[in-house]
């Protein structure tokens, strides 16, 4: 066996471990898929480690609205072909109801919304853990996350009251009200995502293979034509050749010029870049420095 395939089998089965231990801990997790390659990445973790039974949850989709339609059609059509029940919580609804309030403006987004939508999911459907996507590479904030972090009563997150984790012992013990976010694949890089979607056959979105897309140029970035957002002046849209690295909301994620059309491209691709695909791509994480922690301890993701 090659290095690299021992190194994607030893970090899958620390995840499958991991996935086991909340399901057999916890009396009513979740899976929160947003249809990215970590999620996707995660329900196949999930797959195997309860095959041949069914998984066992939920998966949880935060919903804003303003989703690439390729990423919806394939959420469904996973959630079918698992026969996994899929929850959906809509930031429309959350405003709607007042739970929410969008933003506006020609930056406006609903990336801080997904926050009080999340934790209304959370509280009325029971949850007391959730499986997330995030890896310890993606960005500060992030990295500094246990693999159970533990959420209060409010469903925030304090980084300096994480508890230890030694020799894969996860401390799951919670009161009512509070939950545990789950990081199965935290010790993953976003090559290992990559190399293991190759070799497992894994299937993805075709938005992050190269393809033509109408775009036009905000901050740096290259961000998709949609009818959430509109041109601001000297903006204008024009045909490029992209894919995307990573997938949310329509209206701050930005995609990158490539050619990389299959897999094996995207590896080498991602091999080379020395920018992290949040820092590179996502409009969100470039407000302040600290900007993901400060979302994080309100309840984000």
């Amino acid at each position: 066996m090659s290095y690299e395939l021992s190194h994607l089998r030893e970090l899958e089965a620390e995840s499958i471990h991991i996935m086991r231990e909340v399901a057999a801990e916890f009396e009513n997790p979740a899976l929160m898929f947003s249809g990215g390659k970590d999620s996707i990445v995660m329900l196949r973790l999930a797959e195997k480690a309860f095959h041949p039974a069914k998984i066992p949850f939920p998966m949880l989709h935060i919903d804003t609205g303003h989703n690439f339609p390729e990423v919806i059609n394939f959420r469904d059509r996973r959630s079918e072909e698992l026969g996994i029940k899929l929850i959906v919580a809509s930031v429309q609804d959350a405003v709607d109801s007042g739970i929410a309030t969008d933003e506006t403006g020609p930056r406006a987004s609903r990336n801080r919304q997904q926050i009080p939508t999340l934790l209304d999911a959370i509280e009325t459907h029971k949850f007391d853990a959730l499986f997330g996507g995030a890896r310890r590479d993606e960005e500060k904030a992030r990295a500094k996350e246990r693999v159970y972090s533990f959420r209060d009563d409010f469903g925030q997150w304090d980084p300096k009251a994480q508890r230890p984790e030694l020799w894969s012992l996860y401390n799951g013990r919670i009161k009512m009200g509070e939950h545990i976010r789950v990081f199965p694949i935290s010790n993953w890089t976003e090559l290992d995502i990559w190399q293991y979607i190759a070799h497992d056959d894994v299937a993805i979105p075709e938005i992050y293979f190269s393809h033509q897309r109408t775009v036009f140029e905000r901050d740096g970035m290259l961000l998709a034509k949609s009818e959430w957002v509109d041109l601001m002046d000297g903006e204008e849209y024009f045909e490029e050749t992209v894919r995307y690295r990573t997938v949310g909301d329509m209206t701050i994620t930005g995609a990158v010029e490539s050619d990389a059309d299959t897999v094996e491209k995207i590896i080498a691709e991602v091999a080379a870049t020395r920018k992290t695909e949040r820092g590179a791509t996502r409009a969100d994480d470039r407000s302040s420095e600290a900007a993901m922690e400060d979302r994080k301890k309100e309840g984000y993701f």
